[in-house]
């Protein structure tokens, strides 16, 4: 469990180090997930080269993927406050198993587009901060964001009526319950594994990140994909606070700087690759950076965003105030309440 995590973590070469007054600052990162273009074309870069140009070589970054690091996902936060990990990655919708409140900026048909989602989180994120800081003593630099979440499936369908008695691939509680209120069967699949659930049969539908599933060849074997967004797999990059005070001045003011622009870098990527995704998947001319498919688009309807709306109302936030209690009630009804219209009540 965690302590394995924990071993598999220390054996790997100092997180942190600095062997003299003029050697530089030797920093370990676990990033986001391997593969995707979040991580290749952004998070990975930017710590082997940006970082360290950015510092005239100063700073020296290694960096390395969390599905390939030996750390479980759900452990993350767990070894930040213990300073296993100084620097990493949290997937929210992972952590809200053990932490719901962290999960409120994306819980299921809470933000349908782009500009939905950023005024989510900017309403959201100073209760994040203070979250991550209280309970597991981690600095935030960052919240950053996938492509939109959308729906694939195998067979055709017409809209969200449409998916009661399919199995659908699900990463989170939320999105489980969501599609269990549509008649459908959740069945929670970590994304390395996705391509293989559908193409096996285990399961009919998936929901992933548009330009993801492109990656993954999913468009391939799931050949119809609904436009709304279901949720984008936020994370949240930080630093163990007493790792983070023990950097100097200059270094902290540096990378803060530097991670914001790639925050900045990585959201406005999410919202061209949300469009691109869709795009390559369905083997249209404005795919540039992925592999023309042969997908259909299903658009949303009327009637789907009727539902959503049912769906957030009904069965999203009650679960989500049921597995959390009223520090939820109390977050989402101050912060997010006035802007989403949509109370939060305890039963």
């Amino acid at each position: 469990m965690i302590i394995g995590a924990a071993a598999i973590a220390l054996s790997m070469p100092m997180a942190m180090a600095q062997s003299g007054p003029e050697s530089p600052l030797r920093l370990k990162i676990v990033g986001g997930l391997a593969g995707v273009s979040q991580y290749v074309r952004y998070e990975e870069p930017f710590w082997r080269h940006r970082l360290p140009e950015a510092s005239g070589g100063r700073i020296q970054a290694e960096i390395a993927p969390f599905d390939r690091s030996g750390i479980r996902a759900q452990e993350m936060l767990a070894l930040m406050r213990l300073g296993v990990v100084p620097f990493g990655t949290v997937l929210l919708a992972i952590v809200s198993n053990e932490e719901p409140e962290f999960n409120a900026v994306d819980l299921p048909a809470v933000n349908p587009d782009m500009p939905a989602l950023r005024r989510t989180v900017e309403l959201y994120r100073p209760h994040l901060e203070e979250l991550l800081a209280e309970r597991y003593d981690v600095e935030l630099l960052a919240i950053y964001t996938y492509p939109a979440q959308v729906i694939f499936c195998r067979d055709r369908f017409t809209g969200l009526s449409d998916l009661a008695g399919r199995r659908i691939r699900t990463s989170s509680v939320g999105q489980s319950e969501m599609f269990a209120a549509l008649g459908a069967t959740p069945v929670v699949v970590p994304f390395g594994e996705t391509l293989a659930a559908v193409r096996s049969g285990v399961v009919e539908c998936a929901v992933t990140g548009t330009l993801s599933a492109n990656a993954i060849g999913l468009d391939e074997v799931a050949t119809y994909m609904h436009s709304m967004a279901i949720t984008w797999g936020l994370s949240v990059f930080g630093a163990n606070r007493a790792a983070w005070a023990a950097l100097p001045d200059w270094a902290r003011t540096l990378i803060r700087q530097e991670v914001g622009k790639l925050e900045h870098e990585i959201w406005d990527a999410a919202e061209v690759e949300t469009v691109e995704g869709f795009a390559c998947n369905a083997g249209q001319p404005a795919c540039t950076n992925g592999r023309r498919g042969q997908a259909t688009i299903v658009p949303v309807s009327p009637a789907d965003q009727e539902r959503r709306i049912r769906l957030l109302t009904e069965t999203v936030l009650p679960g989500w105030v049921r597995r959390c209690g009223e520090p939820c009630v109390d977050a989402w009804n101050t912060r997010l309440a006035p802007s989403l219209g949509v109370t939060a009540r305890l039963d």
